[in-house]
């Protein structure tokens, strides 16, 4: 497998040959989450982009982020030749980016499936002096000319609705990109659906192959979802108290059968939780739920009727703060309290970062004596992404000469190349990229992975500003968030380099002055001798010079002091 290749920050490529298909991935195949990979078809000199989504942060690595993007600074470059960009589902790793990245290389059109056109447009009605892009519903099966290139769009599996993979037609095969999918399937057998499905894409002339990697890590085949809709079925029809069900907003199959499950069952529904209300709206417009209207009631309807006809479907089961279900199990929710008759279903697996807050969430349910059901100990959740049994059969499905693994960390991506390769695959035609890679596969036959890369320092959402991660920016963040700060205010006279009066201090995050009185008095005498030493025999007085002699002086001593490193600025004012 190729090598990794150093990183270059201002490299731009020629554009491809005439038998060169380049793929560029910009975002998604270091982490999960911003995917966006771009596809350069040499013999047309199109560019299309596939996906444009954020990543959520983490206030440990970068505080004060909203989110993180791709950089696009390789499509800015060449913005006259993208000509479209492709979004496979709904989910906001692949749609969250849109308002903050499209503008940035021409709002080129996008081309997506109902369902998720209608997804894209209510996320940019939260932006409205946003440009934005002319949508182009698409349908799987159809085949569209999108610049000079052709591109067809076929049905894959996932947890959400109107997923797509895409086969982009070049003269020298064609490059099939999956999305995030997973296999229909009975104990390890594809359904027809799916060998249909493939099989047909197996008739093509395929040259590269790129695909999920997400739960490449896990051997086998996944759970399917019908039989997570089954369990759950099970559990809304023989729980004898108050069901109250976690989930994704996003999972809209899951939801939509729990409440046809329910209504069927004469139970009333409660829905907690924005992004729930908000999706179900959506799967109401787009016909895919119908339900009488006097089967949704509000929480404080509840009272009303028997705890057993009751359905709670709420947001939270990752354990957010403000959440639906975080607010019902700390007492914060103005209508619902629990007791011991609840039951409480988590219909999600943990995502990687959140394990402290789902079990402080759990720990909080347990308080009221809840009957708990998870998806460690039941099948209550299914997971969207293919285990590498599915992945190395689709793999096979698709026989492309070169391959690419995407969507997921560098373990997931490893992982999946090393299942594929076990297979019979070639490793020499394996490339594990980073972000920014360029890969040519040059007259369908030859790859070639360029030594430099493009742009793919991560964009931030910080606020108002959208731009390159300021790493001396988050540093500071960081800093502040572990040691605090000590601000120093001195007054200084410019004549004879002394302080007018003893300084002030002001500390966050660091001591608590009131109990620091030594190291306070300590610290004057020396912020005083530091400042009036430095000043000795300097005409003219120097402030910038001053003040950095006191921050490295200050530094050492509250570190000596307190075994902590308080960001020190000190604030000089001549006089």
């Amino acid at each position: 497998m190729p090598s990794r290749v150093q990183r270059t920050a201002d490299y731009y490529p020629e554009p491809a040959g005439p038998t060169t298909v380049r793929i560029v991935p910009l975002g998604g195949v270091e982490e999960v989450g911003r995917n966006m990979t771009a596809v350069e078809i040499g013999a047309t000199g199109d560019i299309l982009v596939f996906d444009a989504g954020f990543q959520f942060v983490s206030e440990d690595t970068s505080p004060g982020v909203d989110y993180i993007l791709p950089n696009t600074k390789y499509l800015e470059k060449n913005a006259s030749r993208v000509k479209g960009v492709i979004i496979t589902h709904g989910h906001l790793d692949h749609i969250g980016g849109i308002p903050f990245v499209m503008p940035r290389f021409g709002t080129p059109p996008i081309y997506t499936q109902n369902l998720t056109s209608i997804m894209i447009q209510r996320r940019q009605e939260e932006y409205p002096d946003v440009p934005k892009s002319e949508i182009v519903t698409v349908e799987v099966g159809q085949s569209v000319v999108i610049g000079s290139t052709r591109v067809k769009f076929f049905p894959v599996t996932h947890s959400i609705p109107s997923s797509m993979g895409v086969s982009i037609e070049t003269p020298q095969g064609n490059v099939v990109i999956t999305g995030d999918l997973k296999l229909d399937h009975d104990d390890g057998v594809p359904t027809e659906r799916e060998q249909k499905v493939w099989g047909d894409i197996a008739k093509d002339k395929n040259i590269f192959f790129i695909a999920d990697s997400t739960n490449a890590e896990k051997d086998g085949f996944s759970i399917p979802e019908k039989r997570v809709i089954q369990t759950l079925e099970d559990i809304i029809k023989t729980v004898s108290g108050r069901l109250i069900i976690g989930t994704f907003a996003s999972q809209f199959e899951r939801m939509i059968h729990i409440m046809e499950t329910a209504e069927k069952l004469g139970k009333k529904i409660v829905t907690e939780g924005r992004s729930i209300r908000n999706n179900l709206e959506i799967a109401e417009k787009t016909g895919l739920l119908t339900i009488k209207k006097d089967t949704l009631i509000s929480a404080q309807d509840i009272p009303n009727y028997p705890p057993d006809k009751i359905v709670i479907l709420s947001t939270g089961a990752q354990g957010e703060e403000f959440a639906a279900l975080m607010r019902i199990a700390t007492k914060q929710h103005k209508y619902i309290s629990l007791s011991e008759r609840d039951t409480i279903v988590l219909s999600s697996s943990v995502i990687p970062g959140n394990e402290i807050a789902v079990q402080k969430l759990k720990d909080n349910l347990y308080r009221h004596g809840v009957t708990l059901i998870h998806y460690r100990s039941s099948d209550v959740h299914s997971t969207g992404h293919g285990n590498t049994g599915e992945l190395v059969w689709i793999n096979k499905q698709v026989n492309a000469p070169f391959f690419m693994p995407a969507y997921g960390y560098r373990s997931m991506t490893t992982c999946h190349a090393k299942a594929v390769e076990q297979s019979g695959f070639p490793k020499e035609n394996i490339i594990i990229p980073d972000n920014g890679t360029v890969i040519d596969i040059i007259d369908g036959s030859r790859m070639d992975v360029h030594k430099q890369k493009v742009p793919s320092v991560p964009m931030v959402v910080d606020g108002f500003t959208i731009g390159d991660i300021q790493e001396v920016v988050i540093r500071d963040r960081q800093s502040l968030a572990k040691d605090g700060m000590f601000v120093i205010i001195a007054s200084v006279n410019l004549k004879t380099g002394k302080l007018r009066k003893s300084p002030d201090i002001i500390s966050r995050g660091f001591v608590y002055l009131r109990e620091s009185q030594n190291l306070l008095n300590e610290g004057r005498v020396l912020i005083k001798k530091t400042i009036e030493d430095s000043t000795q025999g300097m005409n003219p007085i120097d402030l910038d010079y001053v003040k950095n002699n006191l921050t490295d002086v200050m530094a050492g001593f509250l570190f000596t002091r307190t075994n902590k490193a308080p960001m020190v600025i000190p604030v000089l004012i001549g006089m």
